[in-house]
């Protein structure tokens, strides 16, 4: 069976070190380094947390997990059943852990909060954070929604602003982008000024995936765009990285990529690639070096997209063995009337995490093919 083959072939060797494909090596995490992760929880399933967690365990951190929905399943499944964390309770597990002397994470990350109240608490907890340790690194993943649809409730957008303050990094997508700025992506000018409006506050700005369109594809660099040989019937998301690197008001620094995109609906994705930015960032203080051409985010950018756009690649691999009526196509007409059809199509497509570890502990390296490259002339006017 091939999860066999795959845990065998990432087995642990030491407590020390951990043994990986091709003889690559991946040292543990600073053992002070801890990671305090808020964010949703399913019994079955990758998504929010359990898309997380075991992610950052795998690249050595230890990590904290609190969770703001405890559900059966993701949403898209069309059923489900659970609670969702109130204020208090979220007010109280933090309370609780302050007291015993808990809370001291070196790094903090946020996904899914069901409600403004709940979301005022982790805003109040992200400030007292902030403010015992300056050097917090806390990357924020605004989840608001996708494909020009809301997950959440419009009264959390004015608190996910007011928390760009304490934030080193935000991961949004381009509709959580054009919904915390107001400006829709629809030309490189627009780009330029969604950026500048989060970068007033924030000096990491990843966006996680941006559709390529026919506006994108005329100013992208000839080294970004698909190959001469690729289908043209291929669709491509677009990832960027801009960092901020001086208080002044020079530019940011761009780097990009374009990735196939891979047919399907998967859940976890965001949730996978947020934590693997977060678990690959290190500032330069902390003694990391970097070429002349990357920056502290375009690397771990580069290294959060290749393993999960290759998780993505493993899973849907996996998918595709699957008995047919496993696999069905989503077409919303039959799904009503067969729940079942959905249901089956969903557990099909969960994120291969366990199976797929050997890609997770993967050591990364610049000089791969698969960096995020410089975008030159960026905010040059045109």
């Amino acid at each position: 069976m091939i999860a066999s083959s795959v845990v065998d072939e990432a087995r642990m060797e030491t407590p020390e070190t951990t043994q990986v494909n091709h003889g690559a090596t991946i040292e543990p995490a600073d053992e002070n380094d801890r990671i305090l992760s808020i964010q949703s929880h399913v019994a079955y399933g990758y998504v929010g947390g359990k898309a997380a967690v075991f992610p950052l365990q795998c690249i050595g951190y230890d990590v904290d997990v609190v969770n703001t929905v405890n559900f059966s399943n993701h949403t898209g499944y069309g059923r489900f059943g659970g609670t969702r964390a109130s204020a208090e309770d979220l007010a109280s597990i933090f309370k609780m852990m302050d007291q015993t002397g808990l809370l001291s994470p070196q790094r903090l990350l946020t996904g899914y909060i069901p409600n403004a109240a709940a979301l005022g608490v982790v805003k109040e907890l992200a400030q007292k954070l902030k403010s015992r340790n300056p050097n917090l690194i806390y990357l924020m993943d605004p989840v608001l929604g996708d494909s020009g649809k809301l997950y959440v409730s419009q009264d959390v957008i004015p608190i996910y602003k007011e928390m760009f303050a304490y934030a080193t990094i935000i991961t949004p997508n381009w509709f959580e982008v054009e919904t915390l700025t107001g400006v829709p992506l629809l030309s490189l000018s627009a780009l330029r000024n969604a950026l500048s409006i989060l970068h007033k506050h924030i000096q990491h700005v990843i966006i996680s995936s941006i559709p390529s369109q026919p506006w994108l594809s005329k100013v992208l660099p000839e080294t970004m765009q698909p190959p001469a040989s690729a289908d043209n019937r291929q669709a491509y998301l677009l990832c960027i990285s801009s960092s901020r690197t001086t208080e002044t008001s020079s530019h940011s620094t761009v780097h990009a990529r374009l990735v196939p995109l891979i047919a399907g609906y998967f859940s976890g994705v965001g949730d996978l690639f947020s934590a693997l930015t977060l678990g690959h960032f290190n500032p330069p203080s902390n003694n990391k070096r970097y070429s002349a051409t990357q920056t502290p985010l375009s690397f771990a950018a580069a290294a959060a997209l290749h393993k999960t756009h290759s998780i993505l690649e493993f899973t849907n691999a996996f998918a595709a063995r699957l008995p047919p009526e496993d696999r069905t196509t989503t077409d919303d007409e039959r799904d009503a009337a067969e729940p079942v059809r959905k249901l089956k199509r969903m557990k099909g497509r969960e994120l291969r995490l366990v199976q797929g570890q050997h890609i997770l502990r993967e050591e990364w390296r610049e000089g791969q093919g698969k960096d995020l490259q410089f975008w030159d002339g960026f905010w040059d006017s045109s």
